[in-house]
């Protein structure tokens, strides 16, 4: 699997991704755009590109049981990231169901100011924690990510779409120090996911006491 190439060393800077996402849904007229399309859209940043749209889709205001419908797409695309696949691919309906015009501006819209701001101190190091085998590990580590965020977990969903989404940001920028935050990240989020339920457990336990 080819590691997303944002930039190189003394080479031309490309868009940055919230750029480049603009970009395709202004050239694209249609009220949904399949993801096969997306992917042939975003080329050599498919992989990072498509990992920071699904992950940072769960960081915007969603209705209760979203992440569901969501977490499926997320769950496919890293499973094929950890298996190491060199294109991404999508079941037919999954692909036709796509992403809507109006949710991928929403995303466009929330993920611009942030990326303009840290975008500055993005760039290529360490980057043998983006390259190929780095990256089935951050599939790997991903998709155990999207597994708890497409569980039904109150407040389960942001914590781990933020540690992919900057996983995602590590790829296309082949920032390593990036990387490495976004493992801080996931360990974190895991641990928050995890008290969540904890306390979720203990309440119900609670509960049964007290009614029997």
């Amino acid at each position: 699997m080819p590691v997303n190439d944002a930039r190189s060393i003394g080479g031309p800077q490309p868009l940055p991704i919230s750029q480049l996402l603009a970009h395709i849904l202004s050239e694209h007229g249609g009220e949904r755009l399949t993801l096969g399309e997306l992917s042939a859209r975003l080329r050599d940043r498919a992989w990072g590109g498509l990992l920071l749209t699904f992950a940072a889709i769960n960081l915007l205001p969603l209705p209760p049981g979203v992440t569901t419908v969501t977490g499926i797409p997320l769950l496919v695309l890293t499973a094929q990231m950890a298996v190491g696949r060199s294109q991404p691919w999508f079941p037919r309906k999954l692909d036709q169901r796509g992403i809507g015009r109006e949710t991928l501006a929403r995303l466009i819209a929330r993920i611009a100011p942030w990326e303009e701001r840290i975008e500055r101190v993005l760039k290529p190091r360490l980057c043998a924690l983006t390259n190929h085998r780095a990256a089935r590990v951050i599939g790997v580590i991903s998709f155990l990510l999207s597994v708890i965020l497409w569980l039904p977990i109150p407040l389960g969903n942001h914590a781990p779409a933020l540690a992919m989404s900057l996983f995602a940001l590590a790829l296309i920028y082949r920032d390593g120090v990036l990387t490495i935050l976004a493992g801080v990240a996931t360990i974190a989020s895991i641990a928050l996911v995890s008290l969540t339920f904890a306390a979720a457990w203990w309440a119900i336990v609670e509960l049964w006491q007290r009614v029997f």
